[in-house]
């Protein structure tokens, strides 16, 4: 019992962090400036990993008293919407990471049909949406950080996005956080690249500098049609693990190394690993940010999306031209 409850502790302690949710378009207010570095700056010493450990175990306890709580408690703290949800009912979820990783309706979110579109892998908040320039990508105002940096210093994959198109979208709390692949494709490699775990919040990626390429992450390599594609599914505090439909769990690993996986031959039935527009291909256990790559620099994002608007898993977001 007194396990359960110092695990309950430090899980809401988690929660308060990630009710840090602010509207991630850019400003110059100097009290928004301070109330974001007073939020930030002290996530350089608040033990990440261990936090996530925590809130690992913690979402992942059975008993229906805990379990069933902080699913009320957390679905009235963050208006947790239903609606399109497959399992609705506390009581119909084993353990709340179930309830937090919830399948939706399939008719839900229906997939735009166009062979030239490019759909949103997930339901999110846009924070950038703009051009790779010479192989920086925009952050926040005065941030930046490379591609190599975000690839894990992969400087041969890093080339091929060096003038492409990139955008950011945040998962906030609230969101579905299963994660679908923008356009058809077949995997040819999976890097986990190892980091901090920051909060991605708007506070933070507005404060911390080259927030997403210090945080741990998965990147997922795909061949398109539109030519090379990478899903970024960046890690972030209370963030218990991210994981791939073709790998299962893939974080938190043991040891501090960057880790790849060649797909490019086949998977262990001698099939190539192909992915049709919309399918899904990860997850993440508790909330974050996904990045997309694309080298071809045709592609266009749809014309009035801007930062700061919300989007809708497999609703356009883009072409190629």
């Amino acid at each position: 019992m007194k396990k359960l409850l110092a695990l309950t502790l430090l899980f809401i302690i988690g929660l308060i962090t990630l009710s840090t949710i602010t509207n991630p378009r850019q400003t110059e207010d100097p009290l928004t400036m301070i109330s974001d570095a007073i939020k930030a700056y002290p996530q350089y010493l608040m033990p990440g990993h261990l936090i996530s450990r925590v809130t690992h175990k913690a979402t992942r306890i059975e008993a229906p008293w805990f379990k069933n709580g902080m699913i009320r408690g957390f679905s009235a703290l963050f208006d947790i919407d239903m609606t399109d949800a497959v399992l609705k009912n506390p009581e119909d979820f084993a353990t709340f990471n179930a309830f937090f990783t919830r399948a939706l309706k399939p008719e839900s979110r229906p997939i735009d049909p166009s062979l030239e579109s490019i759909v949103s892998p997930v339901d999110g908040t846009i924070s950038q949406m703009t051009l790779i320039q010479q192989g920086e990508i925009f952050q926040a105002k005065g941030h930046q950080y490379t591609v190599s940096e975000l690839l894990g210093g992969d400087e041969q994959r890093a080339a091929q996005f060096a003038n492409g198109r990139f955008t950011t979208i945040y998962l906030s709390p609230r969101d579905y956080h299963r994660i679908h692949i923008p356009v058809s494709g077949t995997l040819t490699e999976m890097v986990h690249v190892p980091g901090r775990l920051f909060s991605v919040n708007p506070a933070t990626t507005r404060t911390i500098p080259g927030l997403f390429a210090r945080n741990e992450r998965v990147v997922s390599h795909f061949d398109t049609p539109m030519g090379p594609m990478a899903v970024v599914m960046v890690g972030a505090v209370n963030v218990g693990s991210i994981q791939t439909i073709w790998a299962g769990e893939v974080t938190p690993p043991a040891g501090k190394n960057i880790m790849k996986w060649d797909y490019r031959e086949a998977n262990s039935s001698g099939d190539p690993l192909l992915f049709d527009k919309g399918a899904e291909i990860g997850l993440f256990n508790m909330g974050s940010t996904v990045i997309l790559l694309f080298a071809n620099p045709d592609i266009q994002w749809e014309e009035g999306l801007k930062s700061g608007d919300s989007v809708k898993m497999g609703a356009k977001i883009g072409e190629i031209r």
